[in-house]
């Protein structure tokens, strides 16, 4: 027996079919893409199923075959070392884990936006004021770190009901634009309207973040394998009940965006609140908007309470290999979760949020960071393609042509993902400049990861 095996058998096997058919759902539809794809007009159709059919489909195939054959604790980490070796592994597990940071210091802002959506022009006062902001971030990740302490016992629900409350936002969403043409509102509405997309570098650009970025995250539910029943057997079948689900979401849901929202006053961040709030208007319907908002909302918080608790258990399987301080390995007597590395990210996570608020170069700064947060994510996808297609030579077995051929194109998709991704999409100053800074950080950042984990790599050595 491994020591991933054996350390796992000390988890608490929570999870269900249905509650990772759920978490699927929660974690790959992210409400921001609606307002990106939408910003692309009548070509957001071919722009989707293009990156459905180079990423989507690849990243499902290749996570449906790893995680029935290696259903592991940490996932994609499990997948890396098994396939390309330790450090590779724990590359993996770093750019995960500053990926994972940002974005959840940075959802406090999210929330926020749509609390002031919902409550409604009173509250525009507050936009953009950070002491809301900052108590908004506070309250949200502290509860996060008391639900990820508690275990997925209670995370589940969290996640389930943020799910769930989507597909009823969703609903309402789809629902919208039929009702606002039949009482006048709205002219026509037609869904499927298909116009030829520019190929422009702005528009590969665009693509890229819309295949990588909006329709990535299957893996992150194999993070939890040892916390999941007959995992061998239900990752996988939770990928392919919930990929044509989450497809058609993401199609129809920008369609209902943009038959709401004209294209050059969609607001990127809070664009699903912003058409209920169009699409209800005034009057007795707009009595719905804050339920509504609100329940687009569940869905960033049970995606943030997701991330967390996943996040947390990359610290906890590198400490099983020792690459780290066993002291992230430590489980909490009573709930079996890895408490140490709860908190720590707990704290990181605020002290990030608390960078945010800072004045100077704001925007910019956030965007930097953000855009290199998006590149060490995809490099991680750059290893799962590549485990199929050169990396399980290590262990003897033989992955399937038809399989290798699928890694292939969602390796070259993530690839012109990565190398796009330098390039701003809001102004800045300096294009050059800014693409000079997010390589060089991603660059620094593995920098750091791999001395760290060449002095690990000592003293276990020396041990």
């Amino acid at each position: 027996m491994s020591i991933v095996e054996q350390e796992s058998r000390q988890l608490r096997q929570e999870l269900g079919l249905a509650d990772l058919v759920l978490t699927q759902i929660l974690y790959v539809v992210g409400l921001s893409w609606f307002g990106t794809a939408a910003k692309l007009g009548t070509a957001q159709i071919p722009f989707w199923l293009a990156a459905m059919a180079m990423f989507y489909l690849p990243q499902a195939v290749v996570v449906v075959h790893l995680s029935r054959r290696f259903p592991l604790e940490g996932g994609l980490y499990q997948w890396a070392k098994l396939g390309l070796g330790e450090a590779m592994a724990f590359l993996v597990g770093w750019n995960l884990w500053i990926y994972a940071i940002v974005l959840l210091g940075s959802f406090g802002l999210s929330v926020a936006n749509a609390l002031i959506y919902a409550i409604g022009p009173s509250a525009q006062p507050l936009s953009g004021n950070h002491v809301f902001i900052g108590a908004v971030s506070g309250i949200l990740i502290g509860t996060l770190v008391v639900v990820s302490i508690l275990g997925l016992r209670i995370a589940k629900w969290v996640h389930n009901a943020g799910a769930i409350l989507l597909l009823v936002a969703f609903g309402a969403l789809l629902a919208l634009p039929a009702i606002n043409v039949a009482r006048g509102t709205l002219r026509e509405y037609h869904p499927l309207a298909i116009t030829a997309p520019a190929l422009t570098v702005y528009s590969l650009t665009i693509f890229g973040k819309l295949a990588v970025g909006g329709l990535s995250g299957f893996e992150y539910v194999a993070v939890l394998a040892g916390e999941t029943r007959n995992a061998r057997r239900n990752i996988a079948r939770s990928v392919i009940i919930a990929s044509p689900i989450i497809a058609v979401m993401f199609i129809l849901g920008t369609s209902a965006v943009q038959a709401l929202t004209p294209p050059d006053q969609i607001d990127l961040i809070g664009a699903v609140p912003q058409a209920f709030r169009n699409g209800l208007g005034t009057g007795a319907a707009a009595i719905l908007i804050p339920f509504a908002v609100l329940a687009a909302t569940a869905r960033t918080i049970g995606n943030s309470s997701l991330l967390f608790t996943a996040t947390s258990r990359m610290p906890m399987v590198a400490g099983w290999d020792r690459l780290i301080p066993a002291w992230f390995s430590t489980l909490h007597g009573r709930y079996r979760t890895p408490v140490n590395s709860v908190l720590f990210i707990g704290g990181c996570a605020l002290a990030f949020a608390a960078a945010g608020m800072l004045n100077v170069g704001e925007q910019e700064a956030f965007q930097l960071l953000e855009s290199a947060a998006s590149i060490l994510y995809g490099l991680t996808y750059l290893v799962l393609f590549a485990v199929p297609i050169v990396g399980l030579a290590r262990t003897g077995q033989r992955v399937p042509m038809w399989i290798r051929a699928a890694a292939v194109v969602g390796f070259a998709t993530t690839v012109l993902f990565v190398v796009l991704s330098v390039l701003p999409i809001v102004s800045v100053e300096s294009r050059a400049s800014f693409a000079f800074k997010v390589g060089g950080t991603v660059v620094a950042m593995n920098a750091i990861g791999a001395a760290m984990y060449l002095r690990r790599r000592h003293l276990k050595r020396a041990a």
